[in-house]
């Protein structure tokens, strides 16, 4: 694994949970003509309540402190990478993001999304029969080490890239916060692993860095994954590599250790090498017809000792590495 990390030149992130807290937070509410603000907000924190996904959690813990009822939600469906659909009072609901919104060909306010969505706030909406009962505006923050780890990583003349289900223009947002160089939006959590293999086709050698389920096929497909300890247990198991306290700075810091690792291999080989090219011969006789001299046996094993000596002494400088 340090092997492959160490030649690394391109690490991409998840975005939620891996650049930003993970934690978002309702920023805004827009009820729709179709439904009053309490009543919008209760059906759409009931469909959510059944989904694991941290903007869902953000509804319904928004939901509990406006002290709204929540439903039972008939037919429950998640729907990778769009939202989710099910059945109340036998009328069928849909809440998810753009992409779904669009597929059903729901009328919206276009521009007044975009203005949100220009600022970083993650739209979820809320319709039934292509009426439009009401949008969530979803904000996150970015981890307060995130803007000197990708700067870090930029100085070693490492390629940057987010990779997210969100809206482009809300990645855009993070991504020109965290000085980002490249944005893959509104990617399907299926197809995450595609463009990890696209990366790699172009001659890259990929570190991937996320936290969710969704995450797990990219882990995988990345020459090298790279989980938070934060994150879901099976991403973790798909990582090769773990970050503790989901520190997004040791990203960098597991690079360099890799580097001086490799660096310190090939250095022991090379005077192991040398070490056994010059005093092989000599403890074989070599020197003896022009010379005469004979090396000793018990001057040889001496010599050979040290030089193990000197390969681990060599090897534990790394212990003394700054990071």
């Amino acid at each position: 694994m340090l092997e492959k990390l160490h030649a690394c030149n391109t690490v991409v992130f998840d975005k939620t949970g891996t650049i930003t807290l993970g934690k978002p937070l309702v920023t805004k509410v827009i009820p729709g003509s179709a439904a009053s603000e309490a009543e919008f907000l209760s059906i759409l924190a009931s469909m959510e309540k059944k989904s694991g996904h941290p903007l869902a959690t953000a509804i319904v813990d928004y939901a509990k402190k406006q002290e709204l009822g929540l439903h039972t939600i008939q037919h429950f469906k998640e729907i990778p990478g769009k939202g989710v659909a099910g059945q109340f009072k036998s009328k069928r609901y849909l809440a998810g993001n753009l992409t779904l919104l669009k597929e059903h060909k729901v009328d919206f306010d276009s521009k007044e999304i975009l203005e949100y969505t220009r600022k970083g706030m993650t739209p979820v909406f809320l319709f039934s029969e292509k009426k439009l009962l009401g949008t969530v505006l979803i904000s996150d923050s970015l981890k307060s080490e995130s803007v000197q780890a990708i700067s870090d990583l930029h100085k070693m003349g490492i390629k940057t890239v987010m990779l997210t289900g969100d809206d482009h223009d809300a990645a855009a947002y993070i991504a020109g916060l965290s000085g980002i160089d490249r944005i893959y939006a509104q990617v399907l959590p299926t197809d995450k692993a595609h463009v990890i293999d696209k990366l790699k086709s172009e001659g890259n050698q990929v570190v991937m860095v996320g936290d969710g389920i969704n995450d797990s096929p990219a882990l995988a497909s990345a020459d090298v994954g790279i989980a938070m300890s934060t994150g879901t247990d099976v991403a973790i198991e798909s990582a090769g590599i773990t970050l503790l306290h989901g520190d997004l700075s040791k990203v960098e810091k597991a690079i360099k250790l890799s580097k001086k690792t490799m660096r310190t291999i090939k250095q022991n080989l090379f005077w192991a090498f040398f070490y056994n090219i010059i005093g092989i011969p000599i403890a074989a006789g070599l020197l003896y017809p022009l010379f005469g001299i004979i090396l000793n046996p018990a001057i040889a094993g001496a010599a050979m000792a040290f030089s193990s000596v000197s390969v681990v002494t060599n090897s534990l400088r790394l212990k003394a590495l700054k990071l």
